[in-house]
């Protein structure tokens, strides 16, 4: 048997289309507009290229985009003025601050400086006390994806038992606190949890955010499970060109699996979908709207 691939293409694109369909509603309804400001600091290729992806998916969802960019050697108080006047300003209803910072940038303070209304990362330390508390919260992006992602393939995930390898503030530990509000059972592990193969054969739904290439292996795998690869690896190819993998050895898995991510084309598509999602939520929560049907 091999696994069905979860399209992360097409389900970022549905989603994309909603977020749109919600944002139109809301500007004819309220005279709102959407706005998501992108605060980039140097000139990192990946992060560079991430950040065009987001301004434009922004547009073609009726968002307005503000883009913000900063030298790497940028002082501290510089970066943290242009938070808070991005706070204070009405426009803008969704800040993200690119990480990883250049060295030299206390990524803590920063975060800690964005009004949590308008934590659309999901990573001020209240939203994160919200979601652990089972609250209504901004959650961080890649693992609102992956919750979409696991339930196209179980409508719902009551009483599965999932593994969640890697324990990241971005990822791991959110997603926990994801699963855990989906009522499933959940182990969190990591690349020193004993036997983990062992406790990932166990799994019903194995999520893997460890950012180690082909760490878990397709023997790992229960029979029929849902793998979700959140691993962007990228490795020099024989013909010179390097080329991405995830944490998960494919090819392997998918002789084992149910249903699984491919990498690329599966979760990196829904991160900046749910950013828009977040948004669009975000500016409805702060001009006292119903939160929108997405």
């Amino acid at each position: 048997m091999t696994a069905s691939v979860i399209d992360g293409k097409v389900i970022a694109a549905e989603l994309r289309t909603r977020v749109a369909a919600e944002v139109a509603r809301v500007r004819a309804d309220h005279g709102l507009t959407p706005g998501l400001a992108v605060v980039l600091v140097g000139s990192d290729p990946a992060s560079e290229v991430y950040v065009r992806s987001k301004h434009k998916q922004t547009q073609e969802a009726g968002m307005a985009s503000f883009e913000h960019v900063l030298p790497a050697d940028v002082a501290q108080a510089e970066l943290i003025a242009l938070v808070q006047k991005l706070n204070a300003d009405s426009t803008v209803h969704g800040i993200l601050v690119q990480l990883p910072l250049p060295k030299g940038l206390d990524t803590p303070t920063v975060i800690d400086a964005i009004d949590p209304a308008k934590d659309v990362d999901g990573l001020h330390p209240v939203n994160a006390g919200r979601l652990a508390s089972g609250m209504d919260a901004l959650s961080p992006c890649t693992p609102l994806g992956c919750i979409i992602l696991a339930k196209s393939v179980h409508a719902k995930l009551d009483g599965m038992n999932a593994i969640v390898i890697g324990r990241s503030n971005l990822v791991g530990r959110p997603l926990v606190q994801l699963l855990l509000n989906e009522n499933a059972t959940v182990t969190i592990a990591h690349s020193r949890s004993r036997d983990l193969p062992q406790l990932t054969a166990q799994a019903d739904l194995v999520f893997a955010a460890v950012g180690k290439p082909d760490m878990v292996r397709g023997d790992w795998i229960k029979p029929g499970a849902t793998v979700i690869d959140v691993g962007i690896n990228r490795l020099p190819a024989v013909d010179g060109k390097s080329k991405l993998v995830g944490d998960v050895a494919y090819q392997e898995a998918l002789q084992t699996a149910g249903a699984i991510t491919p990498v690329p084309g599966g979760v990196g598509q829904m991160t900046v979908a749910c950013l828009l999602v977040n948004t669009l939520r975000a500016a409805c929560a702060i001009n006292g709207l119903k939160p929108p049907a997405v």
